[in-house]
């Protein structure tokens, strides 16, 4: 499998769990209304982390497959690429939605997104990693060596 097709397309299954929710958020936090779905929010988040776990474990047997053993960095790399799927969808929002003028406060903005878009990284790269090295550990562990 390429690994440039699998990193670009494995974030879009994560940013699909999250993208209603995503809308609702980011209203609560940039026009002041308030958010009450919390439970909704939990339940996106599980989804989240069943997509995360499953969009990565495929390619990751297709590379130890190929015996490929240095899986680590480019199956982070393929759920965590969601986050420019969700910085893309924050400048839509920001044009769609938004009503902001000033330069200083785009720069806020963006800023903050930012910073948010390295949190999800930073989530959904280490959801992955975790469901692929539980993975490995488990089809390795049957291997019998005598």
């Amino acid at each position: 499998m390429n690994p440039v097709f699998s990193i670009l397309i494995g974030g879009i299954l994560p940013f699909g769990a999250v993208f209603v929710e995503l809308f609702f958020i980011l209203t609560s936090i940039w026009l002041q209304q308030f958010y009450y779905i919390f439970g909704f929010l939990f339940i996106a988040f599980l989804i989240l982390i069943v997509t995360c776990a499953q969009i990565t474990i495929v390619p990751c047997y297709f590379q130890l497959c190929s015996e490929d053993y240095l899986w680590w960095w480019m199956l982070y790399l393929t759920s965590g690429s969601s986050t420019v799927y969700l910085f893309l969808y924050a400048a839509f929002y920001f044009f769609t939605k938004l009503e902001i003028i000033k330069p200083v406060s785009g720069l806020l903005y963006f800023g903050y997104m930012l910073i948010a878009s390295y949190a999800f990284f930073v989530l959904t790269g280490t959801i992955g990693f975790y469901a692929c090295f539980w993975f490995t550990r488990l089809i390795y562990s049957s291997v019998k060596i005598d």
